[in-house]
């Protein structure tokens, strides 16, 4: 187990299997990078921080929905509207 940043930790395949317990505990407080053959290969995180981080890719799809909503309206005219009542 190798810690490469403050909150991040690289561990190898086989020390995953041989302390799971250990590593799963650094996970509350950071990443773990699981690497096989030298090769990242997975991460490990708190359900806390994924939570996290989808609700951040939530907010930033909304915000480019919003905004390739805005440009759409922008560009449309009255005609291309259905009133309510032709709708019914």
């Amino acid at each position: 187990m190798l810690t490469i940043k403050e909150n991040t930790t690289l561990v190898g395949v086989s020390e995953l299997r041989k302390g799971i317990d250990k590593i799963l505990e650094k996970a509350h407080k950071g990443l773990i990078v699981i690497e096989k053959r030298h090769k990242p290969t997975a991460v490990i995180m708190s359900n806390k921080e994924y939570e996290h981080i989808q609700e951040l890719i939530e907010t930033a799809e909304d915000i480019v929905l919003g905004f390739i909503a805005n440009e759409r309206f922008k560009s449309t005219k009255e005609k291309d509207y259905i009133d309510i009542e032709n709708l019914l």
